[in-house]
């Protein structure tokens, strides 16, 4: 089954073709960084302008690259939440009205289930059930996956994603947007025990998560020692957030997968890239005699496989949509 699938939640384009759930024919993407950098985050409205422009181009190049005609596609695929919505409108429109001019089945992906996904186009033998750590921008989240449909939320951020906190405590440092990957470089050089910085309990939900109060630590931190001109150990500072970060991830999801029976762990999203998390999970899982998954660093952002790759499965268990299909900025998994 030959599926074209679209992303666009945030600030990348995403066009791709994937062949029955696993098989990556092609994955073109357009990301937005370097011009959303200029503001310290995401506009939303440049977003879906850019979407508006790039889109059609992609899926041009898509095919191309996969070597396939439009006629050649089954099904068409789209993130139709959650997201910027004015971002997810576009990627749903397009998507619809392709769909309608091939006379195809229409796909609607959710689009943390297609970060999950994005394992299953790394590790052929990977089958569900496992506990799945789903750590992007907007989204930190214990999942516990039993069928490639069938999934629920077990524990997840009540404030600030993981992802978020990465960037804002990037911005107060002076570091490019985005900025988890600025964050870890930075990390490489500095002592993970330089400051003291909390770490949250959630006393009604202890799988749940925090990360406000990290982030206004660290921002009071480094605004203190600029009034008092003191100098920051900005590597250390680094390290020790990578760390407070990974502390509040890593044991909950041990605990997430002990709990509810899995003997296997997947990591999924943008943060997920994170060199200190990826460690501490490696260990950890070795430790508890877990068997772990890691998405190669090229399928931890946004892309168009991950949805294609999804999709698949989705279209096995439920019907198509029509052309009421609507995008949502909020959208349970």
């Amino acid at each position: 089954m030959l599926i074209l699938a679209f992303e666009s939640s945030c600030d990348e384009t995403a066009v791709a073709v994937v062949r029955d759930g696993r098989h990556v024919l092609s994955d073109a993407i357009l990301s937005q960084a370097d011009m959303h950098a200029l503001y310290g985050g995401v506009v939303p409205e440049i977003a879906s302008r850019k979407h508006i422009e790039a889109i059609a181009g992609l899926t041009d190049q898509a095919l191309r690259e996969a070597g396939v005609g439009r006629e050649e596609i089954d099904a068409v695929a789209v993130t139709y939440g959650p997201g910027l919505i004015g971002a997810l409108l576009v990627g749903v429109s397009f998507a619809k009205s392709v769909a309608y001019a091939l006379g195809k089945p229409l796909i609607p992906v959710h689009h943390l289930r297609g970060h999950i996904a994005a394992n299953y186009l790394a590790f052929p033998e990977l089958e569900p059930p496992f506990l799945a750590l789903c750590i992007s921008g907007g989204n930190s989240m214990l999942v516990d996956v039993r069928g490639y449909t069938d999934m629920s939320i077990v524990g997840a951020t009540r404030d600030d994603a993981a992802g978020e906190c990465f960037d804002k405590i990037a911005r107060v440092l002076g570091l490019p947007y985005p900025g988890g990957k600025p964050m870890d470089d930075l990390a490489q050089g500095g002592c993970d025990t330089a400051y003291h910085l909390p770490r949250s309990k959630v006393t009604d939900c202890d799988l749940d998560m925090s990360f406000s109060g990290l982030k206004t630590a660290v921002v009071n931190l480094v605004h203190n020692a600029q009034q008092k001109g003191e100098e920051i150990d900005r590597p250390g500072l680094a390290a020790s957030v990578a760390a407070a970060i990974s502390d509040e991830l890593v044991p909950r999801t041990m605990e997430a997968a002990r709990r509810f029976g899995h003997h296997t762990v997947v990591a999924a999203g943008g943060v997920a890239a994170n060199s200190r998390i990826r460690r501490d999970l490696q260990r950890s899982c070795q430790e508890n005699h877990l068997k772990l998954y890691l998405p190669p660093l090229r399928l931890c952002g946004d892309n168009g496989a991950m949805i294609g790759s999804q999709a698949y499965y989705e279209s096995l268990c439920q019907p198509a949509a029509d052309m009421t299909l609507n995008a949502y900025a909020t959208l349970e998994i």
